[in-house]
């Protein structure tokens, strides 16, 4: 009896310690962070965001994608914000951040404030995550709590982009590649609904209207009507690099679920937001979020706060850049 209590008190004491280390991989970000280093924090960044928006709408759009792909390469850790060198060419000069990126001014608007305010105590990566869920909120989604405490990167290299889910992938491809982030299929749905507000330049979509495969010129998945307004904004002979369309037909700065109703419509812009009806699973989340404009907005609140958690850098890793496009020298 005695062996047996002592192996129980053994297993007792590993499953504490599970538990405390489970709970402090999730504390190592905490909401209310900045409560006492820097109080205005959030409120300095929102005020950014926010001019940012009265200015160019479509910021929104940026600054929630620049997030994602910020999380998607080396973590949540603001390397995506990094410029280029003379020696070094930048996540942010690749094909699949250059040109569609934008909103890099809102981030250094607000960072320059938070010097002036708090000098070298807000990172970079969290007035990226902040401003992310502020654009959402202010384009018609929800506000959310936002775990703070990220550490910023010294390293953004262009080679690494290729973490990036292009917009050619397959919902096989998709559901791989952000389990390796640690998402669910479910929550790739989720966030894909992030494309309900921006814009695409022509380049990302043109072969589903000229040069699909070796059987269709067209992708037979695009609506016929939706695939003729397309070919009039992107015509195949322009050499003009600059076309873009709206991600969302309906309502292109505002987010809500249109995004999911014009993929049940197929008209869905990229092969990546369409092939989401090609499978059952998601075909059905597709459906699901499409009737339910408040439940998707959570489920998307909660799925930004994972994804902002993917690999961040915290206590004394990494640095507190004072200049958010270059690392402290």
């Amino acid at each position: 009896m005695m062996t047996s209590s002592k192996k129980l008190t053994q297993l007792s004491v590993i499953c504490w310690v599970a538990v405390l280390f489970c709970q402090s991989v999730q504390s190592q970000l905490q909401v209310g962070f900045y409560r006492n280093s820097c109080r205005r924090a959030e409120l300095i960044v929102r005020n950014a965001v926010r001019n940012g928006i009265n200015k160019d709408r479509g910021v929104a759009a940026g600054l929630v994608r620049m997030h994602f792909h910020d999380c998607f390469v080396r973590g949540c850790e603001g390397s995506v914000l990094l410029d280029s060198t003379s020696s070094n060419t930048a996540e942010k000069d690749s094909p699949a951040n250059n040109p569609s990126l934008r909103g890099y001014e809102v981030v250094d608007d607000a960072k320059a404030k938070l010097e002036a305010e708090c000098r070298g105590v807000v990172s970079c990566a969290d007035i990226l995550a902040f401003a992310a869920r502020d654009s959402f909120d202010l384009t018609g989604g929800i506000s959310y709590d936002v775990p703070a405490g990220r550490r910023d990167g010294t390293v953004s290299l262009v080679a690494e982009t290729s973490d990036l889910p292009p917009p050619t992938l397959n919902v096989d491809q998709l559901t791989q590649n952000f389990a390796k982030k640690g998402l669910s299929q479910e929550e790739m749905v989720t966030l894909s609904g992030g494309h309900t507000i921006g814009r695409s330049h022509c380049s990302s979509f043109i072969n589903r209207l000229y040069n699909f495969n070796g059987t269709n010129s067209q992708d037979p998945s695009l609506d016929a009507t939706y695939a003729a307004s397309l070919k009039q904004k992107c015509p195949q002979a322009s050499t003009d690099t600059n076309l873009v369309v709206p991600m969302d037909t309906i309502t292109p700065t505002i987010s809500d679920v249109s995004y999911y109703r014009d993929i049940l419509a197929n008209r869905g812009l990229f092969t990546s937001d369409q092939t989401l009806l090609s499978n059952t699973a998601t075909a059905s989340q597709v459906n699901s979020n499409s009737r339910s404009p408040l439940g998707w907005k959570r489920k998307f609140a909660a799925a930004m706060v994972k994804m902002g958690q993917i690999e961040v850098l915290t206590g004394n890793t990494g640095e507190i850049r004072a200049n958010c496009r270059v690392i402290n020298s």
